[in-house]
């Protein structure tokens, strides 16, 4: 049996969102366990998982415990089948929608990516969607693979029988921030694996993807101080922390600078068209074909005035 958590401090967002997404999903013997911690004022979702995770704990014949976001909803109508397939091995203790390796911190996206079949969808300048790399396998970048990350986007997380019996959110760590790598970490030094699974999930969010920086930053450097030392070589900065500062502080610049480089190269492009724009409509070809392209347009705007009901192009009917 297959059981679905929520951490609710918004029961409208979950009633858009995760809910139905829920619904859409689960089989007929799941378990759904919304958690509500609204007007809890020490509430975080460190312990509100912890609390999902104690319940889940109590459930017979569990297969898989699924916790997600109120704001992201489950649009894979195989997600049950999916979520099976990725824990099939007894060694894996999380699977995940997106997930990267070489991840040294929190801001997982960092590393390098592999795979993320999530869309973006906000609200924002009259709406949109942003799709992850592999949401559409079919436009799937030649390195996109499934299986064994560093670190999965914790929004959606499917997680084994011996997560819920064996781990626990370190509730030290803060309020909303970092508690996704800080389990791949914990399940990595336990010798168990993190994979993703091409599982398709939206996720309602602003453009602002951090609302709360400052939080953000304490718990980057919370979780760093947990790990230190504690990464495999291939996830960590060689040298003390003062070297690391400073590597750190050079890739910001040099960042910075491609930033910047990219920026020009735009500026540089949309110049270059502009030129050969202007030399298009500066041309003999362009000078001697202006009256065909002129009679060209009258037809045009002859014929959608009659397709519109007009009586003359150009002017509505009396």
């Amino acid at each position: 049996m297959i059981a679905f958590g929520c951490a609710v401090t918004d029961i409208k967002l979950y009633e858009r969102f995760a809910g139905p997404g829920i619904t859409r999903a689960a089989e007929e013997d799941s378990e759904i366990l919304p958690f509500s911690s609204a007007g809890l004022g020490d509430a975080t979702i460190f312990r509100n998982y912890n609390l999902l995770l104690e319940e889940a704990s109590k459930l017979d014949d569990l297969e898989a415990l699924v916790l997600i976001h109120q704001d992201a909803e489950i649009v894979d109508d195989r997600f049950c089948e999916k979520i099976r397939r990725g824990l099939s091995d007894a060694d894996v203790a999380i699977v995940g929608c997106a997930g990267a390796i070489g991840v040294r911190n929190i801001a997982w996206w960092d590393g390098s990516v592999t795979f993320a079949s999530f869309a973006h969808r906000y609200e924002e300048y009259g709406g949109g969607e942003i799709l992850g790399a592999t949401f559409n396998l079919e436009d799937a970048p030649p390195g996109a693979r499934t299986g064994e990350v560093d670190v999965i986007d914790g929004f959606m997380m499917g997680l084994s029988p011996w997560f819920v019996e064996n781990i626990r959110f370190d509730e030290s760590l803060g309020q909303l921030h970092g508690y996704d790598f800080d389990v791949c970490q914990q399940v990595r030094a336990a010798g168990k694996k993190v994979v993703t699974e091409h599982i398709r999930v939206i996720h309602h969010h602003s453009l602002e993807l951090i609302g709360d920086v400052e939080g953000w930053m304490a718990a980057h450097m919370r979780v760093a101080e947990k790990w230190e030392g504690k990464l495999s070589p291939s996830a960590t900065i060689p040298g003390d922390w003062k070297e690391r500062t400073r590597w750190a502080e050079a890739r910001c610049d040099a960042a910075m600078m491609q930033a910047n480089a990219a920026e020009l190269a735009r500026d540089a492009a949309v110049l270059d068209m502009e030129r050969q724009l202007d030399a298009i409509q500066h041309s003999l070809s362009w000078r001697l074909t202006k009256p065909l392209r002129w009679i060209k347009g009258l037809f045009e705007r002859t014929d959608l005035a009659s397709r519109n009901g007009s009586g003359r192009a150009g002017r509505p009917q009396r």
